[in-house]
């Protein structure tokens, strides 16, 4: 089953090249355009978000109790990741030709959206982890005193 899925993936992948290769050679500014989102989308997440969510994730193992780490991290992956997506377009609404549905929006808030509801999942699985782990330690307690 390996041998299939392996050279659908590859025929998938040359024909990716070819459209890129397509893209990039009809205009000029198709070309700066795709080096710009294809070497600098890894760029600015290597470079830029990926550390300081790691610093800030490693400041927080050490700072937030043990059930809070998991869904604050969690969170703070998400909320980069939401921003590094947003960026070109928060940055430059209207840098590509514009597609009725996609365009008309206000990103910013979007955005806002976005990363509010991801911090209201991290609050609500966070006291769930908390309520769980406080109940298990009650647990334990009561079965230290009748042994």
């Amino acid at each position: 089953m390996r041998w299939p899925l392996a050279i659908a993936g590859l025929a998938l992948l040359a024909y990716g090249a070819v459209l890129t290769w397509e893209f990039a050679t009809s205009r000029t500014v198709n070309a700066v355009q795709g080096a710009a989102w294809f070497l600098g989308g890894p760029l600015v997440h290597d470079g830029l978000v990926a550390p300081v969510v790691g610093l800030v994730g490693l400041g927080i193992g050490r700072v937030l109790p043990r059930p809070w780490r998991a869904p604050v991290v969690a969170g703070l992956v998400l909320t980069g990741v939401l921003a590094l997506l947003s960026l070109p377009l928060l940055w430059r609404p209207f840098g590509v030709v514009t597609n009725p549905g996609l365009h008309d929006r206000d990103y910013g808030t979007g955005l806002a959206i976005a990363v509010g509801f991801v911090w209201a999942v991290v609050v609500v699985v966070g006291v769930a982890r908390q309520h769980r782990s406080r109940l298990a330690a009650r647990r334990d307690q009561s079965r230290c005193r009748h042994h």
